[in-house]
C-alpha cells in the first residue's frame, strides 16, 4: 500500500477580538466557465478583439477536459454575450451602486462586476450562487482586496432586479425618448438615434428593433448550388434542430444552435455559414435582368468569401465566371478557401476596388459589399455598438463611394450594379448612392446610372418598403440589417 503524501501542518490562526481565532485563509477557487468568459472580455476590451473569434478556439481548448460539459460551454457562451449586449445597462447600474465616476474603475474589475451584474440581472442564477462565484472570479484574477469591493457593490445591485434597477436608472420615456430606450435596450443613445432615423416610425418599432438586436441569432446555413441541398442540411442536423430558412431556397437553421464545423458539407466547402439577409443580397444580383450577354460577374469586395461562394454557385450555372476582388491578403486567402471546389470557372485576385485592375465596362453583374458600421450585425457583433462611434462614419465615407464609382465603371451599359452594406445607417445607404448617382463631391459629376426596384428580386420577403432599394430588419425579417440597392448603367 503506498503511502500517503504527508499534509503540510497549518500554524494556529492569531486571535482576533475577543479572543476568537480568525478564519483560516482558503485559496480562491478557478471556476473554468467564469475564467473563460472573464479571458474573452478581456480580449475584446484590451485588444479590440471580437467576442465570436476569440470565444471558439478557447471553448475548444476547454472541452479538452473532460469535465468541462456541453452546459458549460453554453454557460460561457451566455455570459459573455449577454454582458457584452447589455452592458450599456450594466454600466448605468454598477455607477449607481459606486462612489465615484465609472471611468475610474479599473477595466478588469468592470469586467467582472459586468458579468456578475448579467447573472444576477440576465440570468436565471441564483442570488447566492452569483455572488459567490463572481467573488471568488475576483480573488483569482484581482486579489482579495479588490473582491472585497466586488462583494460590495454586487449585494448592492442584488437588492432589485432589472425592471426595478431600470425603474431607478432610465429616464421616462416622456422626457428623454432616446436616452430612455439607450438605457433600457442597451445601445449607445447615437446609434439608437441613427437607428430610429433609418426605419422611421413610432415608439413600438424602434423598440422591436433594439430588442431583436439583444436576442442570440440562429445560425444559418446555406447550401451551395450545384454542390449541397438544403435537404442534405436538414438531414445532417437533425429534424428536431434544424428548419428551413426562412426567405432563401438554400438557407437552413440551426433553430437548437450545435457546431456548423461538425457538418461534412460545411467542411467539405459544399456549405458555409451565411446570415439569410446575405444569401437574399446575392439571389437578388443573381435574379435582376440584365441586356445583352451574362459572361463575367465580379465580387468587388469579397472577403470573407460567403457571397462571393453563393455567386459563384450561382453563376457557374449559367456558364459564367466570377471574379472574386479582396484588397486584404489574409481575407483573400478565406475567399479562395470559400469557393475552392465550385464546379464552375472563377478566380481570386488581391486587388483595391478604388483603383482596379480590370478594364472599365468588363463585367456583366457588379457587387459591392462595401466595408461599413456593421450597425447591421450588432446581435452577432455586440460588442460593435461599444467599438463604433459617429466619427466613424466619416471615415467609411470617401471609400463606399469611391468603390461605389469604380463598380458602376466596371459594368458595361446595361449591366447590373448591387450596392450593399451591413449597416442601415442612411450615411452608408441611400446617401452614398444619391451622392455618387447626382455627382456629388469635389471633382465628381453625375454617373450615367438609374436605381432598378430590387424588391421583386426578393418574391415573397415581406415589408420590403417603398423602394427601389431594400433595408432588412432583424425584427421584420430575422436577418441583419443588410441594404442593397441595385442600378443598371445606361451610358
Amino acid at each position: 500500500m503506498s503511502e500517503q503524501p504527508r499534509q503540510p501542518r497549518r500554524r494556529p490562526a492569531p486571535a482576533g477580538a475577543g479572543g476568537k481565532q480568525a478564519k483560516p485563509y482558503r485559496r480562491p477557487q478557478k471556476d473554468p466557465v467564469r475564467m473563460l468568459a472573464f479571458e474573452v472580455l478581456r480580449a475584446v476590451d484590451e485588444r479590440d478583439a471580437y467576442a465570436n473569434l476569440v470565444l471558439p478556439p478557447l471553448l475548444k481548448k476547454a472541452r479538452q477536459d473532460e469535465n468541462f460539459q456541453a452546459r458549460d460551454a453554453a454557460l460561457a457562451t451566455e455570459l459573455v454575450y449577454g454582458t457584452l449586449r447589455r452592458q450599456g445597462t450594466y454600466d448605468a447600474v454598477i455607477k449607481a451602486c459606486i462612489d465615484r465616476p465609472l471611468r475610474e474603475v479599473d477595466p478588469p474589475v468592470l469586467d467582472v462586476l459586468s458579468l456578475g451584474a448579467h447573472q444576477l440581472l440576465g440570468t436565471r442564477i441564483p442570488t447566492h450562487a452569483a455572488v459567490s462565484a463572481s467573488v471568488e472570479l475576483a480573488r483569482v484574477v484581482l486579489g482579495d482586496g479588490r473582491a472585497k469591493f466586488v462583494n460590495a457593490v454586487l449585494r448592492k445591485i442584488a437588492a432589485h432586479d432589472l425592471d426595478g434597477w431600470l425603474e431607478r436608472v432610465a429616464p421616462p420615456y416622456e422626457d428623454d425618448a432616446e436616452e430612455h430606450l439607450a438605457v433600457y435596450h442597451s445601445h449607445p443613445r447615437w446609434v439608437v438615434s441613427a437607428l430610429w432615423d433609418s426605419l422611421g416610425g413610432g415608439r413600438a418599432g424602434i423598440e422591436d428593433l433594439l430588442e431583436a438586436d439583444n436576442e442570440r441569432p440562429e445560425v444559418t446555413l446555406v447550401a451551395r448550388p450545384g454542390r449541397s441541398t438544403p435537404e442534405e442540411l436538414l438531414e445532417a442536423v437533425g429534424e428536431d434542430s434544424a428548419l428551413p430558412g426562412r426567405w432563401s431556397p438554400y438557407a437552413v437553421r440551426m433553430a437548437e444552435g450545435g457546431e456548423p464545423g461538425a457538418l461534412e458539407a460545411v467542411r467539405e466547402g459544399r456549405a458555409g455559414v451565411q446570415d439569410e439577409g446575405s444569401q437574399l443580397v446575392a439571389m437578388a444580383l443573381a435574379a435582376a435582368p440584365v441586356e445583352g450577354r451574362d459572361e463575367r460577374w465580379l465580387d468587388g469586395c469579397a472577403g470573407p468569401g460567403g457571397k462571393a461562394a453563393l455567386l459563384a454557385a450561382l453563376a457557374a450555372q449559367r456558364g459564367a465566371l466570377l471574379l472574386a476582388s479582396e484588397k486584404q491578403p489574409h481575407r483573400a486567402r478565406l475567399v479562395e478557401r470559400s469557393l475552392a471546389g465550385n464546379p464552375g470557372p472563377y478566380q481570386v485576385i488581391t486587388a483595391d476596388g478604388t483603383r482596379p485592375p480590370w478594364l472599365p465596362g468588363s463585367f456583366d453583374r457588379v457587387l459591392m459589399d462595401v466595408p461599413c458600421s456593421g450597425l447591421g450585425a450588432l446581435r452577432r457583433r455586440p460588442e460593435s455598438r461599444w467599438r463604433r462611434r459617429p466619427e466613424d462614419l466619416e471615415g467609411f465615407a470617401p471609400l463606399q463611394r469611391g468603390l461605389l464609382r469604380e463598380a458602376l465603371s466596371a459594368v458595361r451599359v446595361g449591366g447590373i450594379v448591387g450596392y450593399a452594406t451591413c449597416s442601415p445607417h442612411l450615411a452608408e445607404t441611400r446617401v452614398v448612392v444619391d451622392d455618387v448617382l447626382k455627382g456629388r463631391g469635389a471633382g465628381q459629376s453625375p454617373v450615367s446610372a438609374e436605381l432598378i426596384d430590387a424588391r421583386p428580386f426578393m418574391s415573397g420577403v415581406p415589408a420590403l418598403g417603398d423602394g427601389p432599394d431594400i433595408q432588412l430588419w432583424p425584427h421584420l425579417h430575422g436577418t441583419d440589417a443588410m441594404y442593397l440597392a441595385l442600378l443598371r448603367r445606361t451610358a
